[in-house]
């Protein structure tokens, strides 16, 4: 039997990190059951309604709810608890038996609720993190976090360009120059362009039925694309909860949009609604100029690659993506490449300050 009845865990999880989950799974191994109760002030980065979400997916068993407090924090000031408290109360309407916490305020808070205080790891010696270290080096901090955070976390790459301009070879040259970098960098992922084997299927169930079709005989449909974008995004969510602070993408929803006007001519409202809901950072866009076109039984598009050059630069402009263009030799290419990378990885993540506290 379980010690406690009605446990709770509070705070910002503004991230959540190891120490977080440490104390909520201590608070549930003692508690019959536990409200995990979310925090977020309205100055902070991260949305009440993500955290929340996060905190659902990595405890299940907890009961995880959010509240908005924009009280600024004062140990010293009944008044100020009183408001708090107001707070917390209209998010946890069921009596409490115990306040698990590894903050000095654990008591008192406990004291409100009417429950007993259980303090666990107030040094932070088994896990020595803190929201103010993650918000100020989420790289430094990478192993202290969970699959949903490092994915929002993640800083995403698309390489993209025309056929046969190395897409995929810079895309996987990248992805090797930052694993070079060892430590957690050394996990760094690279998402293979989906549209690709989903080419290659349709060519293969083609040829099921008649041996001797080849790639000119392949016809797609606009109800194509949005299937090869929705793939795409899932593909690139996976690798980026996986994987280092910077994820490489050959290709993306977004480029996805492009390819439906260089193949159906139009627009395709229903991949743009696929790609509105990315979260990349920078494009990378392969010139092809002074790049070879090579026929590899899938690509027919030679004439076509200084139109698309043209209209990915276009689009990326008019959607204000974050855009560098890569031309000249390969090592040119690779080295500006780097540079775009290393200036987004530099600006940090601008996770804003919570709410000042006195304590």
């Amino acid at each position: 039997m379980k010690r406690h009845g009605h446990g709770l865990v509070l705070g910002k999880f503004y991230p959540p990190h190891a120490g977080h989950h440490h104390l909520v799974e201590t608070a549930l191994a003692r508690c019959e059951r536990l409200t995990v109760l979310v925090c977020a002030s309205s100055v902070e980065s991260v949305p009440l309604e993500e955290r929340v979400a996060w905190m659902r997916e990595i405890h299940p068993d907890a009961l995880v709810v959010g509240a908005v407090d924009d009280i600024p924090v004062d140990l010293h000031d009944p008044d100020v608890w009183d408001a708090h408290m107001a707070v917390f109360r209209s998010a946890v309407r069921e009596p409490v038996d115990a306040v698990f916490t590894s903050e000095p305020y654990g008591e008192e808070l406990a004291r409100r609720f009417g429950a007993e205080s259980v303090c666990v790891d107030p040094g932070r010696t088994r896990f020595p993190v803190s929201g103010t270290a993650v918000r100020a080096d989420p790289a430094g901090c990478w192993d202290f976090l969970k699959a949903p955070v490092r994915a929002a976390l993640t800083r995403r790459v698309v390489v993209l360009g025309a056929e046969s301009t190395g897409t995929t070879t810079m895309a996987l040259a990248l992805t090797d120059h930052y694993r070079r970098r060892g430590g957690v960098w050394a996990r760094t992922r690279y998402v293979p362009e989906y549209g690709r084997e989903y080419s290659e299927l349709k060519l293969a169930e083609l040829r099921a039925e008649h041996p001797g079709a080849t790639w000119a005989d392949v016809a797609f449909h606009s109800s194509d694309f949005p299937v090869i974008a929705q793939r795409q995004a899932e593909l690139e969510e996976e690798a980026a909860r996986d994987g280092s602070p910077v994820l490489f993408c050959d290709t993306d929803a977004f480029a996805t949009t492009i390819w439906h006007e260089r193949y159906m001519g139009t627009a395709s409202p229903a991949t743009g609604e696929v790609a509105a809901l990315g979260r990349q950072h920078l494009w990378l866009l392969t010139d092809h100029r002074g790049v070879d076109f090579e026929d590899d039984g899938l690509r027919d598009g030679e004439h076509l690659r200084p139109w698309m050059t043209a209209r990915f630069l276009t689009q990326l402009a008019h959607t204000g993506r974050r855009t560098a263009v890569l031309s000249g030799p390969h090592e040119e290419r690779l080295a500006a490449a780097v540079a775009a990378v290393d200036a987004l990885l530099a600006e940090g993540w601008h996770l804003t300050d919570p709410l000042p506290e006195r304590r």
